[in-house]
């Protein structure tokens, strides 16, 4: 970076030179809470170390890409691990080595989307991975009549080990096939409902439809997402309650009460050698500090015999020496390649309740979008780039789907937030970070051992994390008017009809009979899917029920500018030519002269 550089209108040189201090073996001693306490306007991206342009040193992006890592580990491991039950892997070694290669394919798939999304789509620092927004359709799917998981085999009826029967013949199936039939099925109904995401951003079908999609229809499709996933967390967390408040209070005091206090550490140089640096720790790594304490908590519990041995006793998934079998058996390589668990199998019904997954995917990652631009110094997206966007996480929804991660892949808030906490905005980042899941997503031993982590302290973390996507999409609210009775009703309305609708839906199984089996089943998953049916109605309603575009809060989460900032429209529609701009030319002369009609394809700038 030029040293040389003016940001906002302010000589940024000493800012600058301090910044790229932090990262040199001949730096003075200063703290990470300095390089952003200068005095400047009240501009978010004014006092970032790293603009989404800017290039830091390989090994500053390394470290801040291991940190992005660890972002999103809770919600990447998670994932697999909640859908486990619902696929019917059954809690043995096998099943285990089971949860470890789906991690692993999770982080592969991840890690390839992450740099295809950082590269050539909306060229943000976004991270892509596993998303909950697929969640209630994937468990709807999982939970129709002919999914239904078979009783285990009853204990003493044979020696043989991860073996189902069906109950209805008596017959033995193997426990493999049980859970990769499941699979299969979710992998089908993903990739062809990836289909119409790549076919909305490919058109532009996505910046015609962002003029019916505002704060109102984004907040409860969003905060549905976490709400309704409250019985998943109370299910890990009442395994052992204490573990679980103990994960939470950990991850509650330093993301929250310790976030400003800078920890001393030793740090080495040619010049100054041995010499001590300050960084806010807890603030950086919270999910780390959490689940290595709570780990460990379990492990000294375990070892003090304080945990019950039986295995019927709830309490008894909180011991750390129950999946140690999974470290032995798991490769140390394996490469995740499309097809691993068989031919993905379509289903009607499993396309189109996917398809609600898409919608909200689609609705979350455009608010994402303006985010993450607002908080890494770049302007907001213009239509191209969030065509463009879309279509390559269409692209990564369907390498998930063709591959098999259980789930599909969206933006990931959590790291957009690590953006405004640690004021690194820089597009190299994530594409390091990118790398790194790319790397470790074909290293079966380093998936196998988060499949160790006992159930609590996994419970533990849900009720934040899931706590926390409620309040993202809840926090789209703040550019409505909460005054106007309309917008009350809609909020209220719509969040409560999408809890509602969905519990009904689940206490009365088979209550929709329409003469047709396959229409039934794709009225079951759709009216089961939380987010769908409340960000359905709150899509209808807001855009049929009168109101001007200030109050619903149309034009400030539009047209929001970085901060205080107001450029002109020539000057903005520079600044986002150079930052939304494809890392290969597209205004040559010969590429004119051969696709004249470039400038009518939507994901063109």
């Amino acid at each position: 970076n030029s040293a040389s550089t003016k940001m906002d209108g302010v000589d940024n040189t000493s800012f600058v030179v301090r910044s790229l201090n932090l990262f040199t073996t001949s730096s003075d001693d200063v703290s990470v809470s300095d390089l952003t306490s200068h005095e400047v306007d009240d501009d978010d991206s004014s006092d970032l170390l790293y603009k989404v342009d800017d290039a830091p040193a390989w090994y500053a992006c390394v470290a801040f890409g291991i940190q992005h890592y660890l972002v999103a580990l809770g919600g990447m491991v998670g994932l697999p691990l909640l859908l486990a039950g619902p696929l019917c892997i059954p809690n043995d070694d096998d099943g285990d080595v089971a949860r470890a290669f789906i991690i692993s394919t999770v982080f592969f798939v991840a890690g390839i989307c992450t740099m295809l999304q950082t590269t050539f789509g909306i060229r943000l620092p976004i991270m892509q991975g596993g998303t909950f927004s697929f969640l209630p359709p994937t468990l709807a799917i999982l939970s129709l009549p002919h999914n239904k998981c078979p009783p285990a085999l009853p204990s003493g009826f044979n020696n043989v080990s991860y073996t189902l029967y069906n109950d209805t013949d008596g017959s033995i199936i193997d426990g493999t096939e049980v859970w990769q039939r499941r699979i299969r099925e979710v992998q089908g109904a993903i990739a062809v409902s990836s289909c119409l995401q790549i076919l909305l951003g490919l058109t532009g079908a996505i910046g015609f439809l962002l003029r019916f999609i505002g704060p109102l229809t984004i907040a409860p499709a969003v905060a549905l997402i976490g709400l309704d996933l409250f019985s998943t967390a109370y299910g890990d967390a009442s395994t052992q309650w204490g573990i679980a408040m103990f994960t939470s209070f950990v991850l509650i005091l330093c993301s929250q009460y310790l976030k400003n206090v800078n920890i001393p550490f030793p740090h080495y140089s040619m010049k100054k050698k041995f010499t001590w640096k300050k960084a806010p720790i807890f603030k950086m790594f919270p999910v780390l500090f959490a689940l290595v304490l709570a780990w460990l908590l379990c492990l000294i519990l375990t070892e003090c015999n304080a945990l019950p041995s039986d295995p019927d006793n709830p309490a008894y998934k909180a011991r750390t020496d129950i999946k140690l079998n999974v470290l032995y058996k798991a490769p140390w390589f394996r490469f995740p390649y499309p097809g691993q668990w068989g031919l993905p199998r379509v289903t009607l019904a499993g396309v189109i309740g996917m398809m609600a997954g898409v919608v909200a995917g689609i609705v979350e990652s455009i608010g994402d979008y303006y985010a993450c631009a607002r908080l890494s110094g770049a302007p907001n997206p213009p239509t191209h780039a969030i065509n463009r966007g879309i279509l390559m996480e269409g692209f990564g929804c369907l390498l998930a789907g063709v591959i098999g991660t259980s789930t599909a892949t969206t933006s990931f808030s959590e790291n957009i937030g690590a953006i405004g906490i640690t004021r690194v905005g820089s597009r190299r980042v994530l594409q390091v970070a990118g790398f790194i899941f790319f790397i470790l997503g074909m290293l079966s031993k380093f998936g196998s051992i988060f499949v160790t982590i006992p159930d609590p302290v996994i419970g533990g973390l849900f009720c934040v994390m899931f706590g926390m996507i409620a309040a993202v999409g809840l926090s789209n609210l703040q550019y409505v008017d909460l005054n106007s009775p309309r917008n009350l009703f809609i909020i209220g309305f719509s969040i409560f009809m999408g809890l509602t609708v969905p519990e009904w839906m689940k206490a009365n199984q088979g209550v929709i009979q329409t003469g047709v089996m396959e229409i039934d089943q794709i009225l079951s998953v759709l009216l089961e899917t939380s987010m769908l049916v409340g960000g359905i109605l709150a899509l209808v309603f807001d855009n049929t029920i009168p109101g001007t575009e200030s109050e619903r809060g149309i034009v400030k989460w539009r047209n929001a500018k970085n901060g205080n900032e107001v450029l002109d429209e020539k000057t903005l529609l520079q600044q986002e030519a150079d930052c939304y701009k494809l890392p290969f030319p597209t205004n040559c002369c010969s590429l004119h002269s051969i696709f004249r009609f470039s400038r009518y394809i939507p994901i063109l700038p």
